[in-house]
């Protein structure tokens, strides 16, 4: 396995790199290999998309907006018996 020094780097860029590893909890040089190894195309890239649009409703319903909820969908809980024989 060889060992290849990047030189040049500026702030911003280095910046980013910290923070993408911070967020994937990884290394810096791993995150430039799986860079690299994609922008190659030697690696396949993630597909995987977090989606944080709906996160300010988390945690908002009261118990009686649950228990609504939960009457209102008490039917999809149910198995009809005659479908599944």
């Amino acid at each position: 396995m060889s060992t290849i020094t990047i030189r040049g780097i500026d702030e911003t860029t280095a910046k980013i790199l910290k923070e993408k590893a911070k967020k994937e909890g990884t290394s810096v040089n791993a995150v430039l290999l799986n860079t690299l190894k994609e922008s190659l195309g030697l690696g396949k890239k993630k597909r995987t998309v977090v989606y944080t649009d709906l996160d300010h409703l988390a945690g908002t319903w009261s118990e009686k907006d649950f228990s609504e909820f939960q009457k209102k969908i008490a039917d999809f809980e149910t198995v009809d018996e005659k479908m599944w024989k």
